[in-house]
């Protein structure tokens, strides 16, 4: 074996997580470097990608950047250094704060975390100049794509990170984004329903309710069985010229692209989305507004309000986020 080859798990490692296992090989690595060598597929097994409690079997190949093994104090839970502008703006960005949470208007083209391809300025690394009074660094406890601007809640302590996570996995926090789309939907309000599996006669008790209280018109979109359910609602606020409308839309389930998905799949993707809209394979717009001399590249879809009960306080919470310079001068047209 070569001096920096992969690692073999050992019989006594058998059905370890893996993050355990590295801290056990590499005690000087932080949970937060464990998070990213697996998310940007630094850290593989059996040449495989993986996430943190991914379970390690014995014989199995687990490959450790160099720069781990080398010198893994450089990559502890040091802060990264940002440049002073860059923290100045997130704290511009902050649109609501108390003890418990801080909610950001997050800019758009600013990576929540860090990754391969997202470059090293993204607010999960810059958290650690919000320290709470308690001298607690907040952590994130849901993520908006690097382009999605909008509201961002990030919670000050373990607790209360553990209680906002509670109330979005029991749907008690409502979510609503504002698109800017090609086309128009059939129904001017709508639902649509990824399910589990490729039975698409199975329907939940909750699509069933919501089609009964709005009379909503339901769009089934089937994708691969390993997907989870996704659920997404719309309705219309208003044209844009003969091409375009401008929707609100509440993601139910929170799935990586969900919205973007979604809109794509009823023929009304959103503008500016690159993976799955209005772009060729070489990046090129396809469409140029009309109504415009500015080409559609940002992509038009932002996090506009959050609402739900404080967990602490008991308090209504909604707060809203401005949209972007780029939205907002195509909201001026209609």
């Amino acid at each position: 074996m070569e001096k920096f080859g992969p690692v073999i798990v050992s019989r006594e490692e058998d059905g370890q997580r893996l993050d355990k296992w590295l801290k056990s090989h590499y005690s000087a690595i932080s949970k937060v470097m464990i998070e990213k060598l697996c998310r940007t597929g630094q850290v593989r097994i059996d040449s495989l990608r993986v996430r943190p409690n991914t379970r390690v079997l014995v014989n199995q190949k687990v490959r450790v950047p160099v720069f781990v093994r080398v010198s893994p104090l450089k990559y502890s839970a040091q802060a990264p250094k940002f440049p002073p502008k860059f923290i100045r703006d997130l704290k511009d960005a902050i649109i609501f704060d108390d003890e418990y949470f801080i909610i950001f208007n997050k800019p758009s083209g600013v990576p929540v975390q860090g990754g391969s391809k997202l470059g090293d300025h993204h607010l999960a690394g810059a958290l650690p100049e919000f320290k709470s009074s308690k001298n607690t660094i907040p952590r994130l406890v849901h993520r908006l794509d690097k382009d999605t601007s909008g509201v961002l809640i990030v919670a000050k302590t373990p607790k209360s990170a553990a209680s906002i996570s509670k109330i979005m996995k029991e749907r008690q926090i409502k979510k609503i984004y504002w698109a800017l789309v090609h086309s128009w939907p059939r129904k001017r309000s709508g639902i649509i329903f990824t399910p589990a599996k490729s039975n698409v006669e199975t329907e939940s008790q909750e699509i069933e309710n919501l089609k009964k209280k709005h009379n909503y018109k339901i769009h089934v979109l089937v994708l691969d069985k390993e997907e989870k359910e996704a659920l997404s609602m719309y309705k219309i606020l208003g044209e844009v010229g003969k091409e375009r409308t401008w929707l609100e839309l509440v993601a139910l389930t929170g799935r990586k692209h969900q919205l973007r998905k979604h809109m794509a799949s009823i023929g009304c993707p959103i503008i500016g989305d690159r993976r799955y809209g209005d772009y060729g394979k070489k990046g090129v717009p396809k469409n140029k507004c009309k109504d415009s001399t500015v080409v559609l590249e940002k992509l038009q879809l932002h996090a506009r309000r959050v609402e739900f009960i404080h967990p602490f306080t008991k308090k209504d919470v909604r707060v809203e986020a401005d949209p972007p310079h780029h939205m907002s001068k195509m909201l001026k047209l209609f």
